[in-house]
């Protein structure tokens, strides 16, 4: 019988969302949470052998304690293991949010969190979890290199969990902090590797994934959202990895560039058809007349109430009169003069 997991990451539970209001920014961090439970009721649905967390469960190590316990209630509709390992913004201090949580006495028993890199044994499913927190926030050591040597029963899959930069692969503004080799799968003969740490959904190769996190939370993330069911028939075979949309908003910039009202009319619908899970970033660019921009305006004054946030940048747009805002102007004495000198220019 082919064995299911489902490998997310990232949940960054008490992340603070200061650049919008405080309306906004409260429900942004319920849905992070309410991602969680959504994670555990699909779990719950799927019948999955273990959910793997591959880090940043926690945003910071000051979250508060009504967070601690709100999240891991979060997981009860799923009563299978769940192994979840620190990762560089809740590192496993030794004094951190993990032992909080265990002073707490809110973490389940089915709730595994390895503080040291080992292997979590899972009899009933024969899964080797290979896990690998972070220890401290940043480290330029490979934390993965000891799954080459670990020990695992014959038979059973193994499946590495780690959070941090797979080398050579993501884009060069990433942290370089926290290295993890690219050939990790083949030399520790790892049947899957679960990563995290960077927040959109990517497949490095077919045995090496990040599930990114399940709430976007950054408009330069566009496949984040996601939760990875991931199914393998038996150890040494190829996994069937499938990304399952568990997020509630969708974040999006758009640069629009300005010289026609054209230009204005044709966003002015692309913002018609955005609704309450948007979060946009709008950034405005050009030139625009002054009928134009108070058309566009009440446009954006629309969707502004429409969608669940909107940040709009217009630092680089110039309003410019054209023709027909001079004529407008057109008066006796000092206006109609201005009025000339500029209709001139």
């Amino acid at each position: 019988m082919p064995t299911r997991f489902l490998h997310t990451a990232d949940w960054q539970i008490g992340r603070q969302y200061g650049q919008f209001d405080d309306e906004d920014a409260v429900l942004l961090a319920q849905a992070r949470l309410d991602a969680v439970s959504a994670i555990a009721r699909l779990a719950a649905e799927r019948q999955v052998d273990a959910v793997l967390v591959a880090g940043d469960v926690f945003d910071t190590q000051g979250v508060s304690d009504r967070s601690v316990r709100r999240l891991f209630a979060a997981l009860a509709p799923y009563a299978g293991p769940w192994i979840m390992i620190a990762g560089n913004h809740d590192a496993a201090l030794a004094d951190s949010v993990w032992t909080r949580a265990r002073a707490l006495g809110c973490v389940p028993d089915n709730v595994h969190v390895p503080e040291s890199t080992r292997v979590v044994a899972l009899d009933a499913s024969r899964i080797a979890v290979l896990a690998a927190p972070l220890t401290q926030r940043q480290t330029h050591d490979d934390v993965t290199l000891a799954f080459d040597s670990m020990q695992s029963p014959e038979g059973w899959l193994r499946v590495g969990l780690a959070h941090g930069s797979i080398e050579g692969h993501l884009p060069d503004s990433v942290d370089a902090t926290n290295p993890i080799a690219s050939d990790r799968v083949k030399r520790a003969a790892l049947d899957y590797l679960a990563l995290g740490d960077w927040h959109g959904m990517l497949r490095i190769e077919p045995r090496l994934w990040y599930s990114g996190t399940p709430e976007p939370d950054r408009f330069r993330s566009a496949t984040a959202g996601h939760v990875l069911h991931v199914c393998i028939d038996a150890a040494g075979g190829l996994p069937e990895v499938t990304p399952i949309k568990v997020g509630r908003y969708v974040w999006q910039q758009r640069n629009a560039v300005l010289a026609l009202d054209s230009d204005a009319d044709m966003l002015a619908a692309e913002l018609d058809a955005l609704g309450q899970h948007d979060v946009l970033r709008l950034v405005l660019t050009g030139e625009i007349s002054v009928a134009g921009w108070a058309a566009l305006e009440a446009t954006i004054d629309r969707c502004a109430a429409r969608v669940h946030a909107l940040r709009l940048d217009t630092a680089g747009l110039a309003v410019v009169p054209d023709d027909d805002d001079l004529a407008a102007l057109a008066a006796d004495g000092y206006v109609g003069l201005v009025a000339a000198e500029l209709n001139a220019l």
